[in-house]
């Protein structure tokens, strides 16, 4: 059966897209989003999908509620991978349609839900952790990781993953401007703080109904920056503005312009 309501969260990593999952899956109203299409094989394999279309059908079936409602999650990394694997099945297989028509026939009533991080320079160095420790969430109750070896500090990595994050964002915010989207914006920063009302607000804009006395399920996700995070932040921090103030200047602005801003967070 197809939902009544679908939502789509489009992200770059490590901006808060589990937490936002939470908080809407603990409503027990508002879908049940998860990420599937980074690594489609995997889950695939785990549902027992027949072939593509059948793993489709089964994201549905996995991310929507009682109530009709779906939501699931995108990147701009692999936006594309996933439009083209979408395309390549019988029912898209000899459509002229757009990526957006595309999407909007996969989901009915689909609305768009896109979530920022104000302090790329803490996304990225997160991002830069996970991609080490492979470990990209931490739940109450969880076994503490037992990691290989513990991640290290790259200036390089640190900032192209910054950069590539701000070209994501730029990317989703032409496809909404090239397709007349207006999204639902959640900061991540905020989200932290007003958890249960984003999740209300997002259900607000939805269309969701819900009862005044709607119980939340219990917050699980734990903080994942520490000590190390913050190291790492200020380090990074000295070494780009020793790097601006060594290059040469070709613009009428000064090279303080190029700060990166930061604001605690919690990954």
């Amino acid at each position: 059966m197809l939902p009544k309501i679908s939502y789509l969260i489009c992200a770059t990593p490590r901006c808060g897209g589990y937490l936002l999952f939470e908080s809407l899956e603990n409503t027990g109203l508002a879908g049940i989003p998860g990420e599937y299409f980074w690594d489609d094989k995997k889950w695939g394999e785990k549902w027992g999908a027949t072939d593509y279309t059948d793993f489709l059908n089964k994201v549905v079936e996995k991310g929507t509620t009682p109530n009709g409602v779906f939501g699931t999650k995108l990147m701009w990394g692999y936006f594309d991978r996933f439009i083209s694997k979408v395309r390549q099945t019988p029912q898209f297989m000899n459509s002229e349609m757009t990526s957006n028509e595309v999407l909007n026939t996969l989901y009915p009533n689909l609305h768009f839900i896109w979530i920022m991080r104000r302090d790329k320079v803490r996304q990225a160095i997160s991002l830069w952790k996970g991609l080490q420790t492979v470990v990209w969430w931490k739940r109450i109750g969880d076994p503490e990781p037992k990691l290989d070896k513990e991640p290290e500090y790259n200036y390089e990595a640190i900032d192209y993953l910054a950069q590539e994050i701000m070209f994501h964002e730029a990317a989703w915010q032409e496809y909404f401007s090239q397709y007349s989207i207006t999204p639902f914006t959640v900061i991540y920063e905020d989200l932290v703080l007003k958890y249960e009302e984003t999740a209300f607000n997002v259900m607000d804009w939805l269309g969701i109904d819900y009862p005044d006395n709607l119980k939340f399920g219990e917050r699980r996700l734990l903080k994942q920056a520490d000590e190390i995070s913050e190291i790492w932040v200020e380090r990074y921090i000295k070494e780009k503005q020793e790097q601006e103030n060594n290059r040469e200047n070709h613009s009428p602005f000064p090279n303080a312009s190029w700060n990166y801003g930061t604001s605690h967070g919690n990954n």
